[in-house]
């Protein structure tokens, strides 16, 4: 595809885009990417971050990588781009081997000026070597509020974008987010060197939504959302926001028995399911889904009418992402927060439950030293063996890389399967005496079965005395000259000891600086939800306060919402913390007796008791057992002290 470096922006606005005009903040953006400068863009939702990229990528001469975690928006933004003529493409797990390489030959013979990848896809070692030979004009990194461990979604594999637009290197970074309050901004500018100048932010005001918070008793909420409804247009469209899975499901029967059309989604249901969920609310064809967070994500329907929260949002930072997805064609929109304070208790024992016991984490840190150099881990097998959750095991992972104590090197698959689809005399033809030799050592180091010849990238290597980068360089070459084809499974993640613990000083020290991090994120997400109670109490106009917890000054009142239109709004309290009752005792006594294996520390308990899984109670399958979840309300620092008594 020709690139339009000799057009301006407005002519490429036009003519590619079909659009007349920038909206706030777009121009700026896209001015310093053509300047040769990295940028911020922090837009609200539905700002018109994505055109921020789009249209640079379209006048510059290299590639746009576009780095995003929502792979439905991924998929939509492409097929989108395509519909314009416009040469997009992304790399998912739901491709065919035959449409990536199509990709591959479409990003080295320059006709593709945009590609969207995950954040998890740059962890491939053979991509990012693929990508490599390519000149990347831009880097696009969308939810970059992930970046920064002060972000209300901190992800850990975001931390290596910063390394990678080296590695890549990228002439230009753009950082995207509609989250980010001075503090995550700051840290986004710092790690990608963005000048002030260049960190551009847009209003956050709405004034076509109006904002309510209504406090209630948690008895009372389904019936206020059942008289909401059934004064709305039959075909409103509406997202009503709960906490949990099992609340979803609840309340979208409640709204079908009571006359009402209502669908619910979360996390829990099967792909192809929630894609139907998705593309029903999309057309029309259902008006109102109820849903865990797990929905909205890239959802671009401008006409949604109202947003309830029927559980209290987890932060300020949610609740803004979730507010603005309704009423993006213009038109009046409402927007209503259930205030129930029990929801609090849920909430925190949601962020207490996510941290990690001490002994977990000593543990996985004893292990890891146990290597001498490089090494290499399944996160899977580590995750259960040291019952961390995923997120919370890369997280560790990722800290002890920024103390120094391990270095990441690349990962790798160690099963690759090969299918020739020439015979090995014509590959072997066309390479010099060198390399012709070494494919037929490599050859004859795998195990051949009926079709495919299997390499174990565990012990080839060591056996052929050549590095990992060698082979899967030469296996992709092959590949792509479709000579074999090629498949790779089982992932692992190489690291290397640095050896910076010399002795059980130092060694404690690490613990308490891992031990550190996690409880500074846990105080920092329970100020997060406390930020919710504030907001909800608060009298000043609702708009106003979501302005300056972003940055932004100065704003009027909106006028419209309901703390501007009554003085003092109803108050909502923390609820109190009550001892346990002795059923309750006796019931954490019980099941203490047992002695499972997944629930030995106090802490494992208290999430068992809460309803909160992890991988071991999961692998015990102790989530059917009567007793998890049975006391979800009750405070987890209470649970912990009983179950250590018990």
């Amino acid at each position: 595809m020709e690139f339009l470096f000799m057009s301006s922006p407005h002519t490429v606005l036009e003519q590619s885009f079909k659009l007349n005009s920038f909206r706030p903040g777009q121009e700026q953006v896209i001015n310093a990417l053509l300047a040769g400068r990295s940028a911020l863009a922090v837009f609200p939702t539905g700002g018109g971050k994505s055109l921020c990229y789009q249209l640079p990528a379209l006048m510059l001469d290299g590639l746009t990588l576009v780095v995003s975690p929502l792979i439905a928006l991924m998929k939509d933004q492409v097929d989108a781009l395509q519909a314009l003529g416009i040469a997009a493409a992304r790399l998912d797990s739901s491709l065919s081997k035959e449409e990536v390489q199509a990709i591959y030959d479409g990003i080295y013979q320059q006709q593709i000026k945009l590609l969207y990848v995950s954040p998890e896809r740059l962890k491939n070692e053979r991509f990012v070597q693929r990508l490599a030979r390519c000149k990347i004009s831009l880097l696009a990194i969308d939810e970059a509020h992930c970046i920064s461990e002060w972000g209300h979604n901190f992800r850990p594999d975001y931390l290596t974008l910063a390394d990678l637009a080296k590695t890549l290197r990228a002439e230009r970074v753009l950082a995207l987010t509609a989250t980010a309050t001075p503090a995550v901004a700051a840290d986004i500018c710092k790690q990608f060197a963005i000048a002030q100048a260049d960190h551009i932010q847009t209003s956050f005001a709405r004034p076509n939504l109006q904002l309510r918070v209504t406090p209630c008793g948690a008895e009372a909420r389904i019936d206020l959302l059942l008289s909401r409804l059934q004064k709305h247009p039959r075909n409103a469209a509406t997202i009503v926001y709960v906490t949990l899975q099992k609340t979803a499901e609840e309340v979208a029967a409640a709204i079908n028995a009571a006359g009402l059309m209502a669908v619910h989604y979360h996390a829990g249901l099967p792909d192809d399911e929630r894609e139907q969920v998705q593309n029903q609310f999309m057309r029309g064809e259902v008006p109102v889904v109820v849903a865990t967070i797990a929905f909205g994500m890239g959802i671009d329907k401008s006409n949604i009418r109202a947003v309830y929260h029927f559980n209290l949002p987890k932060s300020i930072e949610n609740y803004v992402q979730e507010i603005g997805r309704a009423g993006r064609d213009g038109e009046p929109s409402l927007c209503e927060m259930f205030a129930v304070a029990d929801d609090i208790r849920v909430l925190e024992n949601f962020t207490y439950g996510d941290t990690p016991t001490a002994e977990s984490l000593r543990a996985l840190v004893q292990h890891l030293l146990t290597f001498d150099d490089v090494f290499d881990i399944s996160t899977y097998e580590l995750s259960n063996q040291f019952d961390l959750r995923p997120l919370v095991l890369n997280t560790a992972l990722t800290y002890l890389e920024l103390r120094g104590v391990i270095s990441a090197q690349s990962p790798f698959y160690t099963e690759y399967k090969i299918h020739f689809l020439r015979d090995h005399t014509f590959i072997l033809a066309q390479f010099d005496a060198d390399r012709a030799g070494f494919l037929q050592r490599l050859f004859a180091a795998g195990r051949m079965g009926r079709k495919w010849l299997s390499l174990d990238m565990l012990t080839v290597p060591e056996q052929l005395q050549e590095s990992k980068e060698r082979i899967s360089n030469a296996l992709d070459y092959l590949a792509e000259q479709g000579w074999i084809e090629l498949t790779v499974a089982n992932l692992r993640q190489g690291y290397k000891n640095n050896k910076t613990m010399q002795n059980a000083d130092q060694l404690a020290e690490l613990h308490h600086y891992l031990e550190q991090l996690f409880a500074e994120r846990e105080a920092r997400d329970i100020q997060r939800i406390h930020a919710v109670l504030t907001f909800a109490n608060n009298p000043a106009c609702l708009s106003q306060q979501l302005m300056h917890y972003f940055g932004e000054d100065g704003a009027l009142p909106c006028g419209i919402c309901n703390h501007c239109r009554h003085a003092q709004p109803a108050l909502m309290s923390l609820p109190p913390v009550l001892p346990l009752t002795p059923a309750q005792q006796t019931l954490v006594a019980g099941v203490k007796r047992e002695a499972h294996v997944a629930l030995q520390q106090p802490r494992q308990l208290a999430r068992f008791l809460c309803g909160l899984p992890s991988p071991a109670t999961s692998r015990s399958r102790l989530k059917s057992h009567p007793a998890f979840g049975a006391l979800a309300g009750v405070s987890f620092s209470l649970l912990i002290e009983a179950a250590a008594g018990a």
